[in-house]
């Protein structure tokens, strides 16, 4: 057993090759969920147990409002976003109470609009030990909507190549920095409405020399690309979409890449050199927010909110493909409302609404190797589940890891258990596992 517990507070297959090597695989978890956002790590192997007393390499307190905010790994960096409520108000503002809905499945309900000016922060920790190696204020300002109760204002994840850092704050701007945290360029963005009250979320992707963003919300909703160096605008489509929270997601189809967005109107294919729709299909329910995996010359799409689907959608045609036999494959039942699939070997996992009952499928065909199954122990679910060493890791948001064997048969393995409620995904890098909770950072190896 190796036992090393430090409590610090810190100061300030078909994915694109983009993110394949067998080098960045191992050293670095570069984006949301990983390589080509995924929840894969091919060469990861943290263990399988855990305990606030057992396999503990490091623990650092969190000073902000980031814990919706998964962190990437670069190197000896691990790096995540932050908002910090400051003692300055704003003179002239007036907390104004936000629309709000109430749903079991969202767990609580939109906030007001904050007096308060915040800090949002880009946060950049030694992997080694979890000291703080730099944090950078990007900017300083006033919210003018609240947020979901569930989280705060940063539910965006950065992305980075190793060079360089892009920062998505939504209606609080776009930001590129280099690894010692030396601001590059920003722009600014629309100020978003969002549906409820609930907050913006979604991070950016990179494609090529792109930097991807989606920007869906009860105003004038639409999809963008930027220069990565330089910030420059290179194109932006409108959409035709109200309020969403997904990722963009990049696959590549008859050797081209594409952005493959899911949500409520219509899932869309665009090309990343113009913007231009290539397909799109009907059939997701309301709020989208899983995003796609991808496989088997196949697109997987999820939603569970107000209804249930998983769509399988065949790549490589163009048009609409609502109800042709360009979708191999569909279910109607038991899908996940936040938590992305995962689709790990030939296997499909998903969630059902925020719940902690997952199914499994094969992505080929469609079968069920089961459904609706129990696991025990998780209460609630946001973050996405990971996998890596044959294993499946769902994390709950009472603190607790469920890891089973990835396999046709449910088999638990193992059910951990942390002082602390976890909304963020897993991260998986090498033989270690970081876990971001509302309190505090876990690094967990043995």
């Amino acid at each position: 057993m190796n036992v090393r517990i430090k409590l610090t507070p810190y100061l300030p297959l078909m994915i694109l090759a983009i993110f394949t090597s067998s080098v960045l695989a191992q050293a670095n978890w570069p984006t949301w969920r990983g390589i080509g956002l995924s929840g894969v790590s091919p060469d990861g192997n943290p263990p399988v147990k855990w305990s606030e007393s057992e396999n503990i390499k490091w623990k650092v307190a969190l000073k902000g409002d980031g814990s919706n905010s998964t962190p990437v790994v670069w190197g000896n960096k691990i790096i995540f976003l932050e908002a910090v409520k400051t003692d300055k108000a704003d003179q002239g503002a007036t907390a104004q109470p936000q629309p709000s809905q109430n749903s079991g499945r969202r767990g609580g309900m939109g906030g007001g609009k904050p007096t308060n000016i915040y800090q949002f922060n880009v946060v950049c920790l030694n992997r080694a030990n979890g000291q703080p190696v730099w944090e950078k204020t990007v900017t300083e300002v006033l919210p003018h909507e609240g947020h979901h109760n569930d989280h705060g204002f940063v539910s965006y994840s950065p992305v980075t190549d190793g060079k360089l850092i892009w920062a998505n704050f939504g209606s609080r701007g776009l930001y590129c920095l280099d690894m010692e945290g030396n601001i590059k360029w920003s722009k600014e963005l629309p100020q978003m409405t969002i549906r409820a009250g609930f907050g913006e979320g979604g991070s950016a992707t990179l494609v090529d020399d792109k930097l991807i963003i989606l920007c869906d919300h009860e105003g004038d909703s639409f999809i963008a690309a930027f220069n990565k160096i330089t910030g420059d605008p290179i194109w932006r489509q409108s959409r035709d979409e109200r309020t969403s929270w997904t990722t963009p997601f990049i696959v590549e189809a008859n050797g081209k890449p594409q952005i493959v967005v899911a949500c409520t109107n219509l899932t869309r294919a665009y090309d990343p050199a113009n913007g231009n729709v290539i397909w799109e299909c009907g059939g997701q329910t309301d709020n989208v927010i899983p995003t796609p995996v991808a496989g088997f010359n196949m697109v997987f799409c999820t939603s569970g909110y107000r209804g249930s689907k998983l769509q399988a959608i065949k790549l490589g045609h163009a048009g609409d493909l609502t109800g042709t036999d360009a979708i191999a494959w569909e279910v109607n039942t038991a899908t996940p409302y936040v938590p992305s699939p995962l689709l790990y070997q030939d296997k499909l996992y998903v969630l059902t609404s925020n719940n902690n009952v997952v199914s499994c499928y094969n992505a080929q065909t469609g079968q069920n190797y089961y459904q609706k199954q129990n696991l025990d122990g998780l209460q609630g679910v946001y973050a996405s589940p990971a996998a890596a060493a044959g294993r499946v890791y769902f994390i709950g948001r009472n603190g607790a890891t469920c890891v089973i064997k990835n396999s046709d048969k449910l088999e638990v393995l193992a059910l951990n258990q942390l002082d602390d409620r976890i909304d963020c995904s897993p991260v998986i890098v090498g033989n270690e596992l970081y876990l971001k909770g509302k309190k505090s950072l876990y690094c967990i190896a043995e």
